[in-house]
């Protein structure tokens, strides 16, 4: 897959696409289905395919203090649009004139004259342009004027259920990993660099490395622990996520994202790594004493252990 940033590139000099166009946060299975959908359409005009994609959320560009939730950042997408298959992604800067044209306006003038569009691939209940106050029809009959074809994409659907990037958010919210994970298409990551922590699951036997999140809006998910895959370099280990306020050790709000890495004693300080959430094992709770704590913990390591052997 191409990248083209459109922050640097005014004009394409291409052969006309066959396009889609959305934020693809976390490229999951209804964006799958969408984008196999252009390159079938590619395919038979004999035409690359592309996704126009913006490289900040929309709105958080329109609304300063606005903190969107995001199930992957800007790298992580391009990652993600990759395994797609397709043949380009175009990266379209939004910006408060974007924002401001018409459907009819961003189709001429954009899709049209700067990126070169011969068939828009529209998913099934997108809209866009200003307010997004017009719908598939009107893209047609604009379509026709500007010469683009526009096609609607057809539905997908899970298990009787529409996928989202919003239901993802809400699954993960309430530790449904693994249901998550199906309607993602891949496991749930999160990537950051190891940061100084409490230090105390040295003492009792299970040292912890804190992670910080590269990407500052990334879904964070349940509180509670997790059985994780952790990747260090080219290296993967088996890991088990603690994400929580740590309610039997003190008293705070702040929630810290800790892993024990089985088998793996290095310094990690400063470093990077990826974790991939495997499944959901229990939620963050309160002990009465240290000794409890410990016990469950064991225990927790036993069940990480179980589900990810299997």
């Amino acid at each position: 897959m191409e990248v083209i940033d459109f922050s640097t590139d005014i004009r394409l000099e291409h052969k006309p696409f066959v396009a889609t166009l959305g934020f693809f946060d976390g490229v999951h299975i209804g964006h799958r289905h969408l984008i196999n959908q252009v390159k079938a359409e590619a395919k038979r005009l004999h035409l690359p395919s592309a996704v126009i994609t913006f490289p900040v959320h929309p709105r958080k560009v329109l609304q300063q203090d606005y903190q969107p939730k995001l199930l992957c950042g800007y790298d992580e997408k391009l990652d993600a649009l990759e395994t797609t298959g397709v043949d380009y992604c175009v990266s379209l800067p939004f910006t408060p004139e974007l924002s401001r044209l018409t459907a009819k306006e961003f189709m001429s003038a954009v899709l049209k004259e700067q990126i070169g569009v011969q068939t828009l691939v529209i998913g099934h209940d997108h809209r866009f342009g200003r307010d997004r106050e017009e719908g598939f029809g009107q893209y047609v009959a604009y379509g026709k004027e500007l010469g683009i074809d526009v096609l609607q994409a057809t539905e997908f659907r899970y298990n009787d259920h529409d996928v989202s990037s919003s239901q993802i958010r809400r699954l993960l919210a309430e530790g449904k990993i693994t249901v998550a994970n199906k309607l993602l298409s891949y496991n749930y990551r999160l990537s950051g660099k190891i940061v100084e922590g409490y230090q105390v699951g040295r003492t009792i036997g299970f040292p912890t490395a804190n992670l910080q999140a590269w990407e500052k809006f990334k879904v964070i998910p349940a509180l509670g622990v997790y059985a994780v895959f952790v990747r260090i370099g080219n290296e993967i280990y088996k890991g088990m996520l603690y994400i929580g306020k740590r309610p039997t050790l003190q008293h705070n709000a702040e929630i810290s994202v800790e892993v024990n890495i089985f088998d793996f004693d290095d310094d990690l300080y400063n470093k990077s790594l990826t974790v991939e959430f495997i499944d959901f094992i229990r939620a963050d709770e309160k002990f009465e004493n240290m000794e409890l704590l410990i016990r469950q913990i064991k225990q927790d390591k036993l069940t990480v252990m179980e589900r990810l052997d299997n």
